[in-house]
C-alpha cells in the first residue's frame, strides 16, 4: 500500500509543472532580473510559450519555477528576445542556402512536394515545380526541418487546392 501511495505521489508530481500552467493562459512571466519577460500564449505539457511582445519563445515547462513575483524564468526579457533573434536567423540561413534551383522539396507533411525553379532571394521569389503546377512562393513558405531536408510549409492537400483553384480560374482555351 506504502509503493502504491507513493506511485501515486511521483506520478502527481510530474504532472504538476504543466497542471500549473493548465488555466495561466495570460499569466505574467517574469525574468531572472525580476523584471516582466512576457505572458503565458499556450501551454502543453511540456512548453510553456512566452509572448514577449516580440517572440513567443518555447520554453520548457521545468524551466519555469516559482518566484518572488510570480512564475519565473531564469533569463531576462533581453536574453530571451536575443536568444531567439540567434534562432530564426540560424533557420533563416539554413533555409537560404538550401533555397537553390533544382532542390528536392517535401511537403509540410513530409511528402515529395516537387522542385525548385527559379529562386532569386534577393526579389524573394521562388518557383515551386510540383506535380500539380507552379507555384510562384516566398522564402517565407520555406523552412529546413531537423532531418535538414527543404521543406514548403504546406501539406500536398494544400498544394491541391491551390493548383485545382488556379486552373478554374484560368479562362477556357487559355494555356
Amino acid at each position: 500500500m506504502k509503493n502504491l501511495k507513493l506511485a501515486l505521489l511521483a506520478g502527481a508530481l510530474a504532472v504538476t509543472p504543466a497542471a500549473a500552467f493548465a488555466q495561466e493562459v495570460g499569466a505574467t512571466i517574469y525574468g531572472s532580473d525580476g523584471n516582466e519577460v512576457g505572458t503565458v500564449a499556450e501551454v502543453n505539457d511540456q512548453v510553456v510559450v512566452i509572448d514577449t511582445g516580440k517572440h513567443k519563445a518555447p520554453v520548457p515547462v521545468n524551466m519555469i519555477a516559482d518566484g518572488e513575483k510570480g512564475k519565473t524564468v531564469g533569463a531576462t526579457k533581453d536574453q530571451v528576445d536575443t536568444m531567439m533573434d540567434e534562432r530564426i536567423a540560424e533557420a533563416n540561413a539554413k533555409r537560404d542556402a538550401a533555397l537553390v534551383q533544382g532542390a528536392a522539396v517535401i511537403s509540410a507533411g513530409g511528402r515529395d512536394a516537387g522542385k525548385l525553379g527559379k529562386v532569386d532571394l534577393a526579389a524573394d521569389s521562388v518557383e515551386l515545380l510540383a506535380p500539380e503546377g507552379t507555384f510562384p512562393l516566398k522564402k517565407e513558405h520555406f523552412a529546413v526541418n531537423a532531418q535538414g531536408q527543404l521543406m514548403v510549409l504546406f501539406s500536398k492537400d494544400q498544394i491541391a487546392a491551390a493548383a485545382a483553384k488556379a486552373g478554374s480560374a484560368r479562362p477556357s482555351g487559355g494555356k
